[in-house]
């Protein structure tokens, strides 16, 4: 397992301190978890969830790829800037 040094301000620092002692977890778990919820995962997750994607899928590969940037498209533009 890789160990990660991260400046935080102080006040977040106690913050996460107090959220993973209310919550009887650990920094380490809170921090992965939240980068798992933006998004951050490893490459092999990424592409087991492609090919789970693929064989549940009854689209076309160019279908998906042209839905895929559609909605990316469509989400980008309905948030504020």
């Amino acid at each position: 397992m890789a160990r990660l040094t991260i400046t935080l301000d102080d006040s977040l620092h106690q913050a996460l301190k107090e959220a993973a002692a209310r919550q009887g977890r650990t920094i380490g778990t809170i921090i992965e978890e939240s980068l798992e919820l933006r998004g951050i995962k490893p490459m092999a997750s990424a592409r087991a969830l492609v090919a789970q994607s693929k064989r549940a899928s009854y689209m076309s590969e160019s279908d998906a790829l042209d839905l895929a940037v559609a909605e990316t498209r469509a989400h980008r533009q309905s948030k504020p800037a």
